[in-house]
Parts: C-alpha cells; structure tokens; sequence
C-alpha cells in the first residue's frame, strides 16, 4: 500500500500544523494574547494532531491502515474546532488563514477516514463470507 494515494491529505495536514503553530505564535504576540488563550491552545492540539495523522498516513501499511482510519476522523473533528474559533477572529489575518487550512484539512480527512472506513468494512465483511 502506497502513501501516495494520500498526498492530498498529507499536504492538507503539513499545511495546517504549520498554519496553527503559526497562529499560536502570533496570537501570543496579540496586544491582548490572554483573549487569544482559546486559539492558541486548539492551534497546539490541531498542529499535533495533523502532524500525527500525516505521519500515520505517510507509514500506510497494513499495520496503520486502522489507524489512519482513527486518525484522520479525530483530525477532522479537531481540525473543524480549530476553525470554528480562529474563524471567530474575522479581525486577524493569520486566525482566518489558519481557519481556512484547518477547514481543508477537516475535509480531506473527513474523505479519507470515510473512504477507509468504506474499504475496510468491505473487505472484513468478504474476510468473513470466506472464512
């Protein structure tokens, strides 16, 4: 199994650690960083998070296949979270950039965990029938 068929999702997570250590940084740099406390900590856990799915997604074999599957669902959701409190900063530019990387990456993710979860139930239901 190729970690190519991921790339797509692999570039969207890379993207999006990147844009929320970005945030994180810069809203710690904010005139008033204690209002930015919410954002800077879901930028934390979505850049560990996307960084964690894209390294999942990047070994893709048949020991993480599972995983990927796990990981990019739970990335999705944080990605989703991260992007609905940087989206409410309509006034700092790196909090909209990063609300749109995370959205990107929530749908990529949201595609790969659906498409996985698809397969795998497929084929452990064929496993099955044969067994």
């Amino acid at each position: 199994m190729s970690h190519e068929k991921f790339k797509v999702c692999i570039d969207a997570c890379n993207d999006s650690a990147a844009e929320c250590e970005h945030c994180a940084t810069a809203c710690l740099n904010e005139s008033d960083a204690a209002m930015q406390a919410k954002c800077i900590e879901l930028d934390l856990y979505c850049a560990d998070m996307c960084r964690m799915a894209a390294a999942f997604m990047a070994r893709s074999d048949e020991h993480t296949i599972d995983f990927v599957n796990k990981f990019c669902a739970l990335c999705a959701e944080i990605c989703t979270t991260c992007a609905d409190e940087c989206g409410k900063h309509i006034h700092i530019k790196h909090c909209i950039k990063c609300a749109e990387s995370c959205r990107k990456c929530s749908a990529e993710c949201h595609n790969i965990s659906t498409v996985n979860n698809l397969q795998t139930n497929s084929l452990d239901y064929f496993r099955n029938k044969v067994n």
